[in-house]
């Protein structure tokens, strides 16, 4: 009667020791938290006597997984931001003219001179001199054109070619549109993602809102401004030939050419050939450095494709100054000294140390394909988030006490086994959610607090199919006996339907809601094995101890 394996109890206390080792941590927060960036920062930047002191903080050989707080607890940065979807086109259609003019050039008796003229960034104009062969220069660039690769655009062209007269006219298809809008803010979206992650912030909120904007929270960030710094930057990265240099911002710069500023020399102008030889897209590695004259730096390294375009043009423009342009600046224009096998360089500048790893950084995350709109910016203060865990405390200490109190009066000495069966379901809670590096949110707290009132259900369960046996004048051990194998069905179905919700919640949801699944869903299932598994044992330890005649429920 109420034998239970030994391997059995093993098992059960060894999760529960297991759930409690992984909490500790969360006991000891601040200083965890210290420790651990610390730690990171030792990774990254190397090791100083603070970092070492206050990485000490906390010994190495016990677990150091928290429970996040999101940015309802912590406090930090909210951004709404519109992709402007349309700078892609006119980039997209500039880029085209170089395979215009490549492709009409040996067609020149038929279509004669091909000149770039002035146009809208949402369609390239092209002038032909003999106005007689505008039918085989339309044919020659709707060659040039793709299939549309999405769903909703297959079979269909990415390029609309239209003529009249001696002019020629490019457009990017509806089609093409629609599915390169898509394309951008995925894009995008990665691509924040990956430049937030990259300087280690804890659990950030990101995904997207309607069809071109995309939702930022980040907890422990000071302010919007330091948010923007890590994202608001597109990085857009090229490589352009200069084509000359002065002191005129108003310069004409002829067509297909613009005029650029120097980053680091205030007056100073480059008019540039406006399509680039080489984009950052092809960029497969960035890392900060020091020159050779021991300056802040970044070493690049071009992809197969990148590295063929870099080197060819290197060779055959030896003497020629090449103009590294970052977000419409020129931050570098050296002269080209010799051919530059291997697709690898250096960006050097008037750089400090940390405008070098920053940049390194988002060159390496990717260029953002088009600029970002700020529609909404908001600071969450550390003060509200202390306000909504105090508010959260409370909460769970008076709910808490509450069912310590129901049970302790209702069942007496099993209300007690239930009671300390509720505190280590608590703690295995939070074990299981420093595991897998959870955010708690205030409505995860909110799933806590429900979670301390439905846990006792299953003992409720228990412990009232024991009185029933009791009444049939069964023994104390076969009455709890049959009271557990009795009320486990119950118990497994009625916690199943809430755990399915939980599921939906999860998968349906986003942001608070889920927040709210994943601590309702694994309170249940921690309150389901500390009930049927954690109260037996302890039952039966007690019961194997005192042998009582006779037992009250």
């Amino acid at each position: 009667m109420l034998q239970i394996d030994l391997w059995k109890r093993v098992v059960i206390w060894g999760l529960v020791a297991l759930g409690i080792f992984y909490a500790l941590p969360n006991a000891f927060y601040s200083r965890v938290e210290m420790h651990n960036d610390a730690v990171k920062t030792i990774e990254k930047q190397g090791s100083t006597p603070e970092l070492e002191a206050q990485a000490a903080l906390w010994p190495s050989f016990l677990p150091s997984g928290l429970v996040n707080l999101g940015l309802d607890l912590r406090g930090g940065a909210h951004l709404l931001a519109e992709v402007k979807v349309a700078d892609v086109y006119a980039a997209r259609l500039e880029a085209l003219w170089p395979d215009v003019r490549d492709a009409l050039r040996p067609e020149r008796d038929t279509v004669g001179t091909v000149r770039l003229q002035p146009s809208n960034p949402m369609e390239l104009r092209v002038k032909i001199s003999n106005p007689e062969g505008m039918a085989r220069a339309m044919e020659v660039a709707r060659g040039l054109a793709q299939p549309v690769v999405s769903l909703t655009g297959a079979g269909s062209s990415d390029l609309v070619v239209t003529g009249a007269g001696d002019e020629m006219t490019i457009t990017l298809s509806e089609a093409e549109q629609q599915a390169t809008d898509e394309r951008t803010v995925r894009q995008s979206l990665e691509i924040i993602r990956r430049r937030i992650d990259a300087v280690g912030t804890r659990e950030p909120t990101i995904q997207r809102q309607g069809s071109d904007r995309i939702l930022i929270q980040v907890p422990g960030i000071g302010s919007t401004a330091e948010l923007k710094a890590i994202i608001g930057t597109t990085a857009q990265l090229t490589f352009q030939p200069v084509v000359g240099r002065g002191s005129d911002a108003s310069a004409s710069a002829g067509v297909g050419n613009e005029v650029l500023p120097a980053a680091d020399q205030e007056g100073v102008y480059y008019t540039l050939e406006q399509a680039p030889v080489v984009t950052g897209e092809e960029l497969t590695d960035a890392q900060p450095t020091f020159d050779q004259n021991g300056r802040p730096a970044v070493n690049f390294r071009f992809n197969p494709a990148g590295a063929r375009k870099f080197g060819d043009y290197t060779a055959n423009n030896i003497g020629s100054p090449f103009a590294i342009v970052l977000d419409g600046e020129v931050i570098s224009a050296p002269v080209i000294q010799s051919h530059i096998p291997g697709g690898s360089g250096i960006i050097t500048g008037n750089f400090t140390v940390e405008e070098s790893t920053n940049l390194a950084v988002l060159l390496r995350a990717g260029a953002l394909p088009a600029a970002l709109n700020f529609l909404e910016e908001r600071t969450i203060g550390p003060e509200l988030g202390q306000d909504s865990i105090d508010a959260g405390k409370i909460a769970s200490i008076v709910a808490g006490g509450a069912v310590l109190l129901f049970m302790l009066l209702t069942y007496g000495l099993f209300g007690v086994f239930a009671n300390i069966a509720l505190v280590i379901n608590i703690a295995m809670l939070f074990g299981v959610l420093s595991m897998i590096g959870a955010t708690l949110t205030l409505p995860g707290i909110a799933g806590i607090v429900l979670t301390v009132g439905m846990a006792v259900d299953a003992n409720v369960l228990i412990f009232e199919r024991i009185r029933e046996e009791l009444r049939t004048a069964r023994g104390p051990a076969r009455a709890i006996e049959l009271g557990y194998e009795k009320a486990q069905s119950a118990i497994v179905d009625a916690n199943l339907t809430t755990i399915i919700t939980a599921i939906i919640l999860f998968v349906m949801g986003s942001g608070p809601v889920r927040g709210f699944a994943i601590t309702l869903g694994l309170g249940i299932v921690t309150s389901v094995f500390t009930a049927i598994f954690v109260t037996r044992i302890m039952i039966a330890m007690w019961f194997h101890r005192t042998r009582p005649k006779t037992i009250e429920v």
